[in-house]
């Protein structure tokens, strides 16, 4: 969504393994919260677009810290898992 309007059946495309269930659960909760927003196009039937919130646009600095965070420590904390599964 940080690229703008993005519809539902794209949402649930990229991400590998989500039940809709689960989606649509997960986009109400966001939309709740003020983090996403949602639209219902006019058409026949109506497709539901969402979008990122000023509130929502506030977190990508933030969780493109934790990504890079992720990609550095990915080695420590696999071996931590590991150690801890021994």
């Amino acid at each position: 969504m940080e690229d703008g309007t993005i519809r539902y059946g794209e949402i649930k495309r990229r991400i590998e393994g989500v039940s809709q269930k689960m989606l649509t659960q997960t986009l109400k909760q966001l939309e709740r919260d003020g983090i996403v927003a949602r639209k219902l196009t006019l058409s026949v039937p109506p497709i539901a677009e969402y979008s990122l919130s000023p509130l929502g646009e506030s977190l990508i600095p933030l969780l493109k810290m934790l990504q890079v965070w992720a990609a550095d420590n990915f080695r420590a904390v696999r071996e931590a898992r590991e150690q801890y599964d021994q």
